[in-house]
């Protein structure tokens, strides 16, 4: 995915709704860094764009019908909108602030900074998510102290949410040592 197709949909958004601000949560918002080209594909796959109209944010429900899964837009481009309530991903404080913006024409796209969206995918902790951070990890899009920090400022669903997040982030910081210590080792010599 592009951010071509992202304001593709959403000027059609725009023509439908009149709303100009949209907020992109999940995998696509890491299509709000710098570097669009560099992504790893683990981190840009998605074909569905969660998202919702910034100013009034159930009004993103207004185009469901026509950009949603199973919509004529979706079976001629393969992509689709996937309507959320702002209060879907467990995020921690400040994540409003931290937000970057695109403008193309009349549309701005505000994007979660990736720790956040990193955030609410460890409390999803399904396998794409778990694939979707070590992507980012790895290419240095996504900060391991940065998760740390921001757990104590994060107010979890409840208890078990916690507890899941917590663990995966451990599980994360193991793998990560794991990968250093591995590339830190020195090639075995070739045999003559």
């Amino acid at each position: 995915m592009k951010r071509d197709h992202l304001f593709k949909l959403f000027h059609e958004a725009h023509r439908i709704t009149g709303h100009k601000d949209y907020v992109v949560v999940g995998s696509l918002s890491i299509l709000g860094t710098q570097d669009e080209e560099g992504l790893p594909a683990e981190m840009s796959m998605s074909n569905d764009i969660d998202s919702y109209t910034k100013a009034d944010p159930s009004r993103i429900n207004d185009v469901n019908a026509a950009l949603g899964e199973g919509s004529a837009f979706h079976k001629e481009n393969g992509y689709y909108l996937d309507p959320v309530s702002p209060n879907l991903p467990t995020l921690p404080d400040g994540w409003q602030d931290r937000m970057t913006s695109l403008n193309r024409g009349q549309v701005s796209l505000w994007f979660l900074d990736p720790d956040d969206a990193a955030m609410s995918k460890y409390a999803r902790s399904q396998p794409n998510d778990l694939r979707w951070i070590r992507a980012g990890i790895l290419c240095g899009l996504i900060s391991l102290p940065k998760i740390k920090n921001r757990l104590a400022t994060t107010t979890f669903l409840d208890g078990d949410e916690e507890s899941r997040v917590r663990e995966q982030v451990d599980a994360t910081l193991a793998w990560f040592e794991l990968v250093k210590s591995s590339r830190s080792q020195p090639l075995d010599k070739p045999q003559v």
